[in-house]
């Protein structure tokens, strides 16, 4: 793979700013935001330029019990086909349990949650891997998530995990620091001690991001300024190889185009001091050891591991048999069980930190109301202040079991069936945003459909008024 440089992750709200911003080489869209179809003009633009574009999924669950799905995995395929990308990239995560494999409901986290650090998981995961590999046009980057919480009785440290990984199935990584740092605030781990124990080589490209800080747990929020100790786990890892990419993650709560390129003025600053400590080092190693460099220099740290990463790391083993299907149902209860303690309102489950659990549970349901409020904008602007509380009320021991969208119908028929919202005439705009998704025909997209509704809605206010 020809070096990625800095990036920048592509939202459409800060579609215009991405366009003018000096240095931008590449750029990561979210893979279930975008239609192969009718890929965004301005990300188009981008690609008509030269600017190259990794899709980046959130919601396969390659952690979960369950296989891939593979009408999810030729959506992503078809993204990376659509965008000429040199890869694709995933989460070490699960993002649903529930389902045949437990025989009771399917239910959704609305998150990335993390994979316990076991034989069995580990099993399950690198069953997962060879077939999405497979299935895939492009080679497979995972990338390492941040977590609230810790399984209990895990066997493995992060870095042993995911060199274990590697060495089975030959992926990708995608390393995400501001997640070691959460990791390390929120769970104890060092992230030096992770970045040792990891292949480099192996390394696609990696992730900034900024977080926040609150009651002595570090939230990955995607939505605050990167701080230093993230930019110091960065130098750590740069310090050890040359990655092929490094890009900012933002989410929401955008700044102005100028906070925007300091921040990457900043990674870059600690990616170029990095290459020179880095490059020091290999000269000296070589001075002392006149040896050929495949002999004196570790694999993980030749230049041509760190760069040339268009072979994929071959697996060291011969292929593996099958998982049986009883690890996979002994992975679904473990994670069905923690997932409806944390969304579905059961007993949290034997060994976990149940400070950490309600923490976990607060985070879920404000990620799902977020989200919800972006997919149905319409809903905060009908219930203003109220939304939260109300989705809140909504979700408790609600799991959602569909996507936002129908998450979002549900909540609405929720309030509706108690004649809420109090207001008679908020209650008479939801009753019509109802009536208008419910039916058996999906709305038009066209601007000019959205701005009939939007008149609709606000003549329906004035007349109860």
């Amino acid at each position: 793979m020809v070096r990625l440089g800095t990036g920048i992750g592509w939202r459409p709200e800060i579609a215009d700013d991405i366009a003018r911003l000096p240095g931008i080489d590449w750029v990561e869209v979210v893979a279930e935001n975008i239609c192969p179809d009718h890929v965004p003009d301005a990300l188009r633009r981008l690609r008509e330029r030269g600017t190259t574009v990794v899709p980046h999924g959130v919601s396969l669950g390659l952690g979960g019990a369950e296989r891939p799905d593979p009408g999810r995995l030729r959506a992503l395929a078809e993204r990376a086909e659509a965008l000429g990308s040199p890869l694709v990239t995933e989460h070490i995560a699960f993002v649903r349990a529930g389902g045949p494999l437990t025989a009771s409901a399917a239910i959704e986290a609305g998150h990335l949650l993390p994979v316990p650090r076991t034989r069995d998981a580990l099993d399950v995961l690198c069953e997962n891997v060879r077939i999405a590999q497979d299935a895939l046009p492009v080679p497979l980057a995972v990338e390492n998530i941040a977590a609230l919480i810790s399984w209990p009785g895990e066997e493995m440290t992060e870095g042993q995990f995911l060199a274990e990984l590697v060495e089975r199935t030959g992926v990708r990584l995608l390393i995400d620091v501001a997640n070691l740092h959460t990791n390390h605030v929120n769970r104890g781990e060092d992230p030096a001690k992770a970045l040792d124990e990891l292949p480099t080589s192996a390394i696609a490209y990696v992730h900034v991001a900024g977080g926040v800080e609150k009651d002595g747990v570090w939230h990955d929020s995607h939505a605050h300024p990167v701080t230093q100790p993230v930019l110091d786990v960065l130098a750590e890892l740069c310090a050890r190889t040359a990655p092929p990419g490094v890009l900012l993650e933002r989410d929401e709560d955008f700044p102005a185009a100028g906070e925007l390129a300091d921040e990457l003025d900043a990674i870059r600053g600690v990616t170029a001091a990095g290459a020179v400590v880095w490059m020091a080092e290999e000269a000296a190693a070589a001075v002392t050891a006149p040896a050929p460099v495949s002999a004196s220099v570790p694999a993980s740290l030749r230049p041509s591991a760190a760069v040339t990463a268009s072979a994929p790391v071959r697996p060291s083993a011969a292929p593996e048999a099958p998982v049986p299907d009883a690890v996979r149902e002994r992975l679904a209860l473990a994670q069905t069980s923690l997932l409806s303690a944390l969304v579905g309102g059961t007993p949290p489950p034997e060994g976990f930190d149940r400070r950490r659990l309600r923490v976990q549970s607060a985070a879920l349901t404000a990620k799902r109301a977020s989200v919800v409020a972006k997919v149905a904008p319409e809903l905060p602007e009908i219930l203003g202040t109220g939304y939260r509380p109300a989705f809140a009320r909504y979700a408790d021991g609600r799991p959602m079991t569909g996507g936002y969208r129908r998450d979002a119908l549900a909540f609405a028929e929720h309030l509706l069936a108690d004649r809420r919202p109090d207001d008679p005439a908020a209650r008479r705009r939801l009753t019509l945003w109802w009536q208008e998704r419910s039916g058996p025909a999906p709305l038009a997209s066209h601007p000019a459909a959205r701005l009939a509704r939007r008149v609709r809605l606000a003549l329906s206010g004035r007349r109860a008024a």
